[in-house]
C-alpha cells in the first residue's frame, strides 16, 4: 500500500491494484490535477471533505473513475447530475482487488444547535496488504484489525482527549495524521507531540505531510 497525504483530510491510496482518492475537499490544493484514479470516495458533505466546485474537473480528468459517497450526499449529487453511488453503513464495494466497507453513519456532534449529518468511515482492505481506516468526522466506529489509521489531528468536534482515546481504542500499528488545516505550524507540532506521547506503545505515529507517496507493508 502507498499513501499520499494530499492535504487536510484528503488521502491518495494505492492498494490492491486500485488507485483511490478519499475526501477531496476545499482545504486541499491540487487534487483536481490527479489522474489514473479508479474511484473517488467521500465520507460526508462538509466542504473540507467535499469540494463541489472542483469535483467535476477531477472526474473529467479521470474518465471511468467511480464516485462513491455517504448516501445522503450521493442523493444530492445525483440530483445535480453527478453520477454517484451511495455506500451505507455495513455495505461493501469492490474496486479491483480492493474492498471498501462503510462504518459509522453519523457525523460527530459539533454543538447541540448544529444538526448532525451522515458520515461514513471507510475501511480499505486488500489481500496481502495492510488495512486502512479513514473515519471521516466521527470516532464512534472502532473497527477491529486496523493496521493503518488516518487520524484527524484537530477538529471542532474533537478534543485532544477524544483523539487519544480513539487511537487507543483502534490500536493500529501505524497512525497517520490528517484533518490538520485548522492548525498553525506551531499548533500542529503540539498536537503531534502530545499524540505521539499518549498513543499506545504499539502504535507508530508517522507524519506524511510533504512526504509524497509512502509505502506501508
Amino acid at each position: 500500500m502507498h499513501l499520499t497525504h494530499v492535504g487536510h483530510a484528503c488521502l491518495l491510496v494505492e492498494i490492491g491494484g486500485a488507485r483511490v482518492l478519499i475526501d477531496p475537499g476545499a482545504f486541499t490544493r491540487g487534487f483536481e490535477e490527479l489522474t489514473g484514479l479508479d474511484a473517488v470516495l467521500i465520507t460526508h458533505t462538509h466542504l473540507d471533505h467535499y469540494d463541489a466546485e472542483r469535483l467535476p474537473a477531477l472526474l473529467e480528468a479521470n474518465d471511468g473513475a467511480r464516485l462513491i459517497a455517504e448516501p445522503e450526499l450521493a442523493v444530492e449529487m445525483n440530483r445535480v447530475g453527478i453520477d454517484a453511488a451511495g455506500l451505507h453503513r455495513g455495505e461493501s464495494v469492490t474496486i479491483g482487488g480492493l474492498t471498501v466497507t462503510a462504518t459509522g453513519g453519523e457525523h460527530a456532534l459539533i454543538h447541540d444547535e448544529i444538526a448532525r449529518i451522515g458520515n461514513v468511515g471507510l475501511l480499505l482492505a486488500a489481500e496481502g496488504e495492510p488495512t486502512l481506516f479513514h473515519p471521516g468526522d466521527c470516532y464512534q466506529a472502532v473497527p477491529a484489525d486496523v493496521d493503518v489509521l488516518a487520524v484527524p489531528l484537530s477538529a471542532p468536534w474533537a478534543t485532544l482527549r477524544d483523539t487519544v482515546e480513539f487511537v487507543r481504542a483502534v490500536a493500529p500499528r501505524l497512525a497517520v495524521p490528517i484533518h490538520d488545516a485548522l492548525l498553525s505550524p506551531t499548533g500542529r507540532g503540539v498536537y503531534l507531540r502530545n499524540l505521539g506521547l499518549l498513543a499506545p506503545e504499539k502504535t507508530e505515529l508517522r507524519d506524511l505531510a510533504g512526504a509524497g507517496p509512502v509505502e506501508f507493508g
